[in-house]
C-alpha cells in the first residue's frame, strides 16, 4: 500500500471515547490500523489541542499520552522553511487555508499520494496528493 497522510480530524474521531460506537469513530479507528500512514508535527499538535479542550475530546492526561504514543510510532513530518514556502505556493494556487496548505505540503514532502481528511474537498488533487474523505 502506498504512503498516505492523515489529517487531524481522523485522529480526533479515532480517539473519541464518549461515543466509541459512533460510525466515524469506527471508520477512523479502522483507518488508523493501515500501515504506511504519515502525520505531521502540525497534526500532532492540533490533536493535542483537541484532546485537552473541555468541549472536544477532554481526555484525561493518561489517555492523551496513550493515544500520542500510538500516533508517534508513525512517520511524523516536521515543518521546515521549505514546508512553509511550499504551503504558500499551494495556498496561492488552490486558494485553501494556510493550515490546509501546510497539511498538503507535509503530505507531498512525505511522498504521500493520498490525504485522508474530512475537512478538505473530497477528490481534489493537490499537486499529486488526492484528498479522500473516508466518511463518505
Amino acid at each position: 500500500m502506498p504512503n498516505a497522510f492523515v489529517d487531524t480530524n481522523i485522529l480526533v474521531y479515532a480517539a473519541e471515547e464518549k461515543m466509541p460506537q459512533d460510525r466515524k469513530t469506527s471508520i477512523a479507528r479502522e483507518l488508523m490500523l493501515q500501515p504506511e500512514l504519515h502525520l505531521s508535527v502540525q497534526v500532532i499538535n492540533e490533536f493535542i489541542a483537541n484532546a485537552r479542550h473541555p468541549k472536544k475530546l477532554d481526555l484525561p492526561k493518561e489517555r492523551e499520552k496513550r493515544w500520542l504514543q500510538g500516533w508517534l510510532q508513525r512517520p511524523v513530518a516536521g515543518i521546515t522553511q521549505e514546508t512553509v514556502v511550499q504551503a504558500l505556493a499551494i495556498h496561492a494556487r488552490y486558494g485553501i487555508s494556510h493550515w490546509d496548505a501546510l497539511i498538503v505540503a507535509s503530505a507531498l514532502e512525505s511522498g504521500c499520494k493520498t490525504i485522508y481528511s474530512e475537512d478538505m474537498n473530497h477528490g481534489q488533487d493537490y499537486a499529486g496528493a488526492k484528498v479522500v474523505n473516508p466518511f463518505l
